[in-house]
């Protein structure tokens, strides 16, 4: 058994003073929605082993509040900062998630952006399996610091392919201050 989290970065500043995408960073919301996804993650074990990370500014200050807000829950994760997750496809990231066969961590995470992202965490869901309330709440976006957890039925990272994962759980800090409302 091997589990995949997926995470889009939290919510970023509009423009790089810079000018370059890649730069962007988080802005006050971002920092706020990170530390709370982070927590949730801390809390609902079992927490990632390595995670792979764009090495876009909004990306690594991302992981850098999750790792924090781990502190304390378990080991801290591994970090690779992976050059190809910036702007990658689905099929670039299924590459990328198959090259942690090297360490071969029981629990990855991979932090990075949209559109990919969420067209992977579509393209990994096993029809009819999985959390019915989680597919319909991941079907129309995965929102900034949304986290999409599977499960895949597997031995080993290249095994990972489209349409073999079980969504476990999907939740955003939107669907967690719902969750408190009610």
């Amino acid at each position: 058994m091997r589990r995949l989290l997926l995470l889009r970065h939290a919510k970023t500043e509009h423009d790089a003073p810079s000018g370059q995408d890649q730069d962007r960073r988080l802005d006050e919301r971002g920092h706020r929605d990170a530390a709370e996804i982070g927590g949730w993650i801390a809390r609902h074990p079992p927490l990632p082993n390595l995670a792979l990370v764009s090495p876009a500014v909004r990306t690594t200050q991302t992981f850098e509040i999750v790792r924090e807000a781990l502190k304390g829950a378990g080991p801290a994760p591994k970090v690779d900062f992976v050059p190809e997750l910036y702007g990658a496809d689905p099929a670039q990231l299924l590459t990328a998630i198959r090259m942690a066969s090297v360490t071969d961590p029981k629990q990855l995470m991979l932090i990075g952006h949209n559109p990919g992202m969420h067209e992977l965490a579509l393209a990994l869901t096993l029809t009819g399996s999985g959390d019915e309330a989680a597919k319909r709440a991941l079907a129309d976006n995965l929102p900034t610091s949304g986290l999409a957890v599977f499960d895949f039925a597997i031995d080993d990272w290249n095994e990972v392919s489209f349409r073999r994962g079980k969504l476990v759980l999907f939740v955003s800090p939107k669907l967690l201050k719902q969750a408190s409302r009610g």
